[in-house]
C-alpha cells in the first residue's frame, strides 16, 4: 500500500526517531511510506490535497492531536501511534480532548507503548476500548565507533583526564515538559564538592524562548555543561562513554533515551514520573528519584557502590531485550497495517 505517516519531525525527538524506525518496519513489508511533519500543515484540506497528489491509499499518524486531528473525514483507512503528551498533557484540555475522542472514533486502530498508556487513553475514551494495543517501543542502538571521547570533553569545556570524570548525561529537548533545570542547582552543590561529577545536558533547542533561561541558568551552573543535538550514532558514543544517564521528565510517554542506555549498559536514574516507572524498576533495572537532593543521594551511592551499579546494568540490559525488542515491534506494526487495507471496516 501507499501509506501516508505523519509525525512531529523535529530532528533528534523521540518522536522523529520513533517515526523513522515506524515507517523502515512498514517499507520493509513492501509498503511505500509517505512521511510527512505534521507541523507543516495547517489544516485537513491540505492533507487531503497530498492524499491526492501523493495517491495514498492508507495513513497513519503518531501523536493523537497533532498528527491524528488533520486525518479526519478523508475516506480513507488510518492507524494512530499515541505520542505521550496526547495522551499524558493534550487530554486535559477539553477542546483538544473532544477532537482526539473524534480521532480515535474514525481510527482502526491505536498503539500505546505501555499498559498505563493504554489505560489512560480507555479511561479518556471508553468508546475506544477495543482497538488499542499496546507496542513498547523496540531498541536497536548504533554507537559511532569512531568517536572520540577526549574532543568531546573538550567541546563541552570538561578540561579534566577522562579516566577519573563521572559525567552524568541528560538528554533532552529543551523544552518546559523535560524540566532540563530540575536538578541543576543541587548538582551544582555536589560538583562543589566532588569536582569529578558533571552534568552534560544534550538536545535540541525546541522552544526559543524557554531556551534562553535553560542557557543564562546552565552559564552560572557550575560543573553543568549544554550541547546542541548531534546525530543519533554520536549520541550513542556519548552514552556508551558516559558514567549515568538521567531523565528528569514532568511527564514520558516512554523515553527511547532510558532504554537506550540500558541497551548500552549504562545506569539510568530517573525522575518517579508513571511514564519512567514503568520501564525503570528502583534499584532492579535502574535508580528512581522524586527530588533533587533525592537523586544526589542515589547519585553518590551508585558512585559508592559498584555492585549496585554492575545489578543495574545487567537487570537493564536484560529488560531491553526481552520487552523492546526491535523485531517484536516490527513484526506488531506489519500485523496492524493489514487492518488498513480493504475500504470496510474489519
Amino acid at each position: 500500500m501507499r501509506l501516508l505517516f505523519l509525525a512531529v519531525l523535529r530532528p533528534h525527538t523521540g518522536n522523529a526517531v520513533t517515526a523513522q524506525r515506524v515507517r523502515a518496519h512498514l517499507e520493509a513489508a513492501g509498503h511505500v511510506c509517505v512521511l510527512k511533519d505534521a507541523f507543516d500543515f495547517e489544516s485537513p484540506s491540505e492533507i487531503a490535497n497530498l492524499i491526492l497528489a501523493e495517491n495514498c491509499e492508507a495513513a497513519l499518524a503518531l501523536h493523537l492531536y497533532r498528527g491524528g486531528r488533520l486525518l479526519q473525514g478523508h475516506r480513507i483507512p488510518f492507524g494512530i501511534i499515541f505520542g505521550g503528551t496526547d495522551v499524558n498533557e493534550d487530554a486535559n484540555q477539553e477542546e483538544k480532548n473532544t477532537v482526539m475522542g473524534r480521532v480515535l472514533e474514525e481510527a482502526r486502530f491505536a498503539v500505546a507503548f505501555t499498559e498505563s498508556m493504554k489505560e489512560m487513553a480507555q479511561a479518556q475514551w471508553p468508546h475506544a476500548k477495543g482497538k488499542i494495543y499496546v507496542q513498547s517501543q523496540g531498541i536497536a542502538t548504533t554507537p559511532n565507533a569512531a568517536f572520540n571521547w577526549n574532543t568531546f570533553l573538550q567541546r563541552s569545556e570538561i578540561n579534566q583526564s577522562a579516566d577519573n570524570l563521572h559525567i552524568f548525561l541528560l538528554i533532552c529537548g529543551l523544552r518546559q515538559v523535560k524540566d532540563p533545570l530540575y536538578l541543576v542547582d543541587a548538582f551544582s552543590e555536589w560538583h562543589q564538592e566532588e569536582p569529578s561529577v558533571y552534568l552534560v545536558i544534550a538536545g535540541p533547542e525546541v522552544d526559543p524562548v524557554f531556551t534562553r533561561e535553560v542557557k543564562a541558568k546552565v552559564r552560572r551552573a557550575a560543573g553543568v555543561r549544554l550541547i546542541g543535538e548531534m546525530p543519533q550514532e554520536d549520541l550513542h558514543a556519548v552514552v556508551k562513554n558516559c558514567f549515568a544517564v538521567v531523565n528528569s521528565s514532568v511527564s514520558e510517554g516512554m523515553s527511547a533515551a532510558i532504554l537506550e542506555a540500558m541497551d548500552l549498559e549504562v545506569p539510568v536514574l530517573a525522575r518517579n514520573i508513571p511514564g519512567n516507572a514503568a520501564v525503570v524498576k528502583h534499584e532492579v533495572t535502574g535508580l528512581l528519584f522524586s527530588n533533587p537532593q533525592e537523586f544526589v543521594h542515589l547519585a553518590k551511592r551508585l558512585l559508592s557502590e559498584p555492585a549496585l551499579e554492575k545489578e543495574i546494568v545487567v537487570n537493564g540490559r536484560e529488560y531491553v531485550r526481552m520487552y523492546h525488542s526491535w523485531q517484536v515491534e516490527r513484526d506488531t506494526y506489519q500485523q496492524l497495517i493489514r487492518k488498513l487495507e480493504g475500504s470496510t471496516e474489519d
